[in-house]
This record gives structure tokens, sequence and C-alpha cells, in this order.
């Protein structure tokens, strides 16, 4: 076994649409489509947002305007604090006078089961209101799809109900039961890590938690539990995937997805595990989470966007462009996403017949060092860049690096990654003996769904290879004048392009949190594992491979007939105590085993 980890399958949402058979990507590449491609892609975007309207299908996705599904940026809510300057009347329920209630506030009896109160001058007082919010545009699901309508979601916050649907649309994509491939490994031998940035911070989850009782809202018992970072893992684990494996998912600001990917790729060359599901959600899409960004001033605000284009006041901006890595701009555009993918080790990928959709050989992790500002960049960029470009140089030798492969940028769109992020870039380009590296920065028509945002770049990358066609950037009309670019190419429509050995994908997250991915692509990996596992191997990988796509294919024909929903298992199957037995030679459960079996470093024994 080369132990090398095989990208067997891929499943989300964003607002291009779902990963899984590559569709998300190919709604950004729609106009470049032959006929037949395009109309699985408009049906898969009918299923999901109940229309088949194209012109709702492409206005009703990617990069938009804010629409009601998450707030309204003409009447966001808010409160002023004004102090009375007169006695001020009210009326309130008894049950909410009885406690708490401000000393020189005085209660009368009012009719009935009412309560009024009179309230002294030089009160101060929160009055609500609303007000436009300064950003109106975002990445969003596409316009319709609820996730949560298409399980019993029970209050779940959006990005569990975003966790739910990613994950299932992998193990859809994969096309290999779950169940089988739980008879074929141990529990101990399957890991994952999939978590949020952020937090659940809407209404169901921390957000409703912190401010329920501030609002006079009662704070429930899930949106504590529910809030946690980590609980995306923890939901696939207990409702999904039912596994009793490793777990223990990373958080990284915007390079978390690649974070989560790391561990599992180290899992699978340490033989930790065999199989390794990793991703990451985000749901970040709120007015208060925005508000955030917004006063830091990374987020493209409407005004900054009319500056641009030479708009008057009264002009609307063009909510689609509003994201420009490497262009002129002004900063990013929040999105959401969930991303899930599923690794294989070689060995299990070509026993099984799994779709060998990439390989992923390593994945790099840096800090930036000493900085004067935690959101400002340093030098750990360049290092995963580096380590990353270096990896593959080794497999792969210089003439295949310098022509066969691309970078995923991470690509904000704000005036400081488009110089920072172009200088590793290049530099990383011009040190490795590569001239005009290909370059996609895809947060053009998704937005930046924050942790998330790197398994949008994988996921299009698979698309790539699927297509030969690098989506364009087509929100700018120029690369910026600051851009370092000698060794790089920056295609700003979407292009052919002979991308066949190798991809990097580039994070860049808040403080300091740098991931960089080396991607072999799918023709790449099977002449690795060709040479590696021999002809036989890989045709026996082939007529097992007939099966798993036939599988797959029919998974595909029943989604776009609406014949599919999520896997999702609530009070199924549950192990207690009494389902356990414990000897010396393993955990027994659910007619399964973990073996006790201890493998000690050489001296670490005193018997």
């Amino acid at each position: 076994m080369l132990r090398l980890p095989i990208l067997v399958a891929a499943g989300g949402i964003n607002s291009a649409g779902r990963s899984s058979h590559r569709q998300a990507y190919r709604r950004m590449v729609i106009e470049h489509l032959g006929a037949s491609e395009r109309a699985a892609t408009r049906a898969a975007l009918a299923q999901l947002m109940g229309t088949d309207d194209p012109v709702s299908q492409d206005s009703g996705t990617l990069v938009r305007r804010l629409d009601s599904a998450h707030f309204d940026p003409d009447a966001v809510p808010y409160a002023r604090r004004v102090t009375s300057q007169a006695a001020v009347g009210a009326d309130m329920p008894v049950t909410q006078v009885m406690e708490g209630l401000p000393e020189a506030w005085s209660p009368q009896h009012g009719e009935g089961k009412r309560t009024a109160i009179t309230i002294p001058t030089s009160t101060e007082l929160l009055l609500p209101g609303a007000r436009r919010f300064d950003v109106s545009a975002a990445g969003q699901l596409p316009a319709g799809f609820d996730p949560g309508s298409l399980y019993a979601s029970r209050n779940h916050p959006r990005g569990l109900q975003m966790t739910v649907f990613a994950a299932s649309d992998a193990l859809a994509d994969l096309g290999i039961d779950w169940q089988k491939l739980e008879q074929r490994v141990s529990p101990d031998q399957i890991s994952v890590y999939v978590s949020s940035s952020m937090g659940q911070l809407d209404d169901d989850g921390t957000g409703g938690m912190l401010r329920g009782r501030a609002l006079g809202k009662k704070v429930t018992s899930k949106q504590c539990p529910l809030g946690f970072g980590e609980m995306p893992g923890d939901f696939l684990n207990a409702y999904v995937l039912r596994s009793a494996g490793n777990t223990g998912p990373a958080l990284g600001a915007c390079a978390t997805f690649l974070y989560n990917l790391r561990q599992g790729v180290s899992d699978i060359r340490s033989g930790r595990a065999r199989i390794a599901i990793v991703g990451a959600a985000e749901a970040p899409v709120l007015a208060e989470v925005m508000e955030g960004y917004a006063a830091m001033g990374a987020l493209a605000s409407d005004k900054e966007l009319r500056a641009l284009d030479g708009l008057s006041d009264d002009q609307a901006p063009d909510f689609r462009r509003a994201c420009r890595p490497f262009g002129e701009n002004c900063g990013f555009t929040m999105a959401e996403s969930a991303q899930v993918v599923v690794l294989f080790d070689d060995a299990l990928a070509l026993e099984l017949g799994a779709p060998l959709l990439a390989a992923v050989p390593d994945v790099f992790v840096h800090a930036d060092g000493a900085k004067k500002s935690i959101t400002g960049p340093g030098a750990g960029n360049f290092i995963t860049m580096a380590r990353a470009v270096s990896t593959l140089n080794a497999i792969l030798g210089e003439g295949r690096l310098a022509r066969g492969g691309m970078v995923q940028a991470h690509g904000t769109g704000t005036p400081q990654n488009r110089v920072t992020e172009s200088q590793i870039l290049n530099r990383v380009a011009e040190a490795f003996g590569i001239e005009h590296w290909p370059v996609a920065a895809i947060k053009s028509f998704t937005g930046h769904s924050l942790g998330a945002a790197s398994g949008d770049q994988l996921t299009a990358m698979l698309g790539v290879w699927d297509t030969g066609l690098i989506p364009g950037i087509t929100t700018i009309d120029a690369i910026a004048d600051d851009v370092e670019r000698s060794r790089l190419s920056f295609a700003l429509q979407s292009q052919a392009h002979d991308v066949t050995d190798y991809a990097v994908i580039n994070s860049k997250g808040f403080g300091g949190n740098n991931a960089s991915a080396a991607l072999l692509s799918p023709r790449t990996t099977l002449e690795l594992l060709s040479s590696h596992h021999g002809e036989r191997a890989l045709s026996g990988w082939e007529k097992q491979h007939e099966h798993v796509q036939h599988q797959r294919e029919q998974t595909e024909s029943a989604r776009l007939a609406g014949n599919w929903s999520p896997s999702y298992y609530f009070d199924e199957g549950v192990v207690t105590a009494e389902d356990v037995t414990v000897d010396t030679s393993a955990v027994h459960f659910a007619g399964r085993s973990v073996s006790l079996a201890v493998d000690l470093p050489e001296g670490w024994s005193l018997s």
C-alpha cells in the first residue's frame, strides 16, 4: 500500500448549487458547456430551486443581492438608545412584571390579567427601529432551496442543516453504500473532521442563546450545544454516519476546511485511518455577523462598489460583481457553504472500485510569525505554498511542474489580498521555474464562505479536471496594477487549459492561519497507482468501478426526479452501556469490534 490519500467523493452546497457530479462548478461555467451538460446543470438547479426557469436559475444563484430568506438590507432591525423626558406608561402581562422590575418603575393592576407600568423620567430606554445596511450583496444558497425541509431538522441551526445535506451529497457522489464500508473497515479506521470556523450563530444556535433574554425570548436547551464549532462533525458522526471512529476537527478561520483535510490526510498516511470524511460548514449570512466584518472594513459595501463603477448615490451597484479578486476592489463578499469530501487509502479505493477524483499527497499549515495586526499577512503562506509546490515537484519532476498545473487562489476580493497573495504565488512560481502559472479565483462566483471557502475551491478544481475549463475572473475588467504577476496567468473569461497534472489549493485566514494543499489530478493519480500496484490491480479496479459508476448514475437520476433525501438517522441504533462488552483484546458493540492491540515504539515498554 502507498498509503496515498485518494479523494473518492465530494458533496456540498453553496451559492452555485450542489457539489456532487460537479454541478456547482458547472453553474460557474455554464455558458461554455455543451448542450447536454448545460441541460443536466439546469435540471440539477431545477431540482434544488423548484423552478425550471433558466432566468430565475441564473438570477437566484451565485453572488447576488440579499433576499428575504436571510434579512432585508433596507430594513435591518436595531435599537436606538434614548432617555425619557416625561413619565411613560406601558402595559405588560403580570408574569413579565413580577421578576426583575427596576425599582423606580411603578406597577398598578390593570384590566384582566394585565398590569399597567409607569416609567419615570430620565429612564434610559432602547427604542426598536430599522436602518439600511451598508452591504447588500452575499453568496447565498440557490433561491428556493431550504436544506432543513429535506429531513426532520427539528430547529437545527442552518449550518448543521447544510452539513447534513453536504455529507449526504458526498455519499451519493461516492456510489458505494456506507453500510458496505462499515463491514469492510473497522470503526477505529474511520476519521471524521468537519467543523465551522465561527460556530452556529443564528437564532437556533449560539446567536439565539446570547441575545435571547435581552430580546425577551426564552433560551432553549438546544441552542448552547448546537452552537459549538465542532458540531458539524458531531452531527455527522451521530446522525448521518453513526460512526465511533476518530474525531477532533480543527478551527482555522478561513483555512478551516484545509486544516481538517490535513488531519484526514495525516490519518491515512500514518495508517491511523483507511477512510477520512473531512469538510467545513459555514452559515454567516446574518446581519450581526456581517456587521462585524463591515466594521473591520473587510466587506465590499454598496457605497464603495458605486465608487468603483462611478455610480451616483441613487444608482444600485452591480451586486453580481461585488467580489472582484485581483482587480480594482474594495472588500470581500460574505457567503454560505458546506463542503464535505471523502478520502480512502489507495488500496481500499482500488479494491472497491471507488471514483479516483484526485490524490492529496499532503496539506501544509503554518502561522505567520511576528505580526503587527492580527488580521495582517506574514511569512506563513510563503512557507505553505512553497512546501506544497516542492512536494509536487518531488512527485512529478520539474518539467511537469512547470507546464501541467494551476493554483486555486484564496482570492478574497480585498485590496490587501490581491497584493499579498499575488506576491506569494509569483515568487514561488519564480523559485520553481514556473512561467504563466494559471490562477483561478472562484470567490468571484461564490463569495467568501469563511471556513468552507477552500472546500469551494477544491470542489471547483475537480470540475476543472472534468471539463478542462478554468473559470475566469469575470467580475473584473482588468488585473489591478499592484498585482505581482510576471509569472502568473489570470484569465478574465473561462477558458480551456491543459492542467492535467496537479493543482494547489491556497487559503489565508485571519490570525495567521495559512494552508496550502497539493493535489494530483485524476490522470496523475491513476498513473501513480498503476506504477505501484500494477496493471492487474488497475484492471480489477475498472471492473469494480463499472458497478460503482452505475450506482452513482442511478442515484443522480433519482435525485433529478426528486426521489432522494439526505441520510439522517435520529434515535436509530442507539448504543447504550448494555450493548458494549470489553475484554482484553477488543471493545465490542453493535456487532462491530475495535481492537485493543497496541503497537508501542521501541523502548517504550518496561515489561
